[in-house]
């Protein structure tokens, strides 16, 4: 499923992968994020995190009459607040969306799929 943009030049066809990609790079580069996770059933109550290469697999891009609706899966540090996390991933996800795409945005829904220490600070 694509996503067809019209403008005086011509035709724009946009694939739903590209848009989860834009989507998922911007959201590893929120605070708190410490990846994204797959829609798939989490395992072992273990959740997999996503290397940039597939962050289609942990978001779901529906369209419909002009605007788009987004389903993001993702695994948060823990000791952060995980609602302001989520409002700063849909505000970051909406504006890079209308900014970067020309897209009017419907939902941005988050699905927190785990929570997870990070590494930072700490040597290998």
């Amino acid at each position: 499923m694509t996503l067809e943009i019209t403008n005086e030049y011509g035709n724009i066809d946009v694939s739903n992968d590209v848009i989860a990609s834009v989507v998922g790079g911007k959201a590893v580069e929120c605070y708190g994020i410490v990846g994204m996770a797959s829609k798939q059933q989490v395992r072992d109550g273990i959740a997999e995190i996503l290397g940039h290469e597939n962050y289609a697999r942990g978001i779901v891009v529906r369209s419909n009459d002009k605007a788009i609706d987004v389903d993001m899966y993702i695994i948060v540090s823990y000791g952060i607040k995980i609602s302001e996390v989520a409002n700063n991933v849909q505000s970051t996800v909406k504006y890079t969306l209308e900014k970067t795409l020309n897209l009017k945005v419907n939902s941005i829904n988050i699905y927190v799929q785990g929570v997870r220490m990070n590494n930072y600070g700490k040597k290998h």
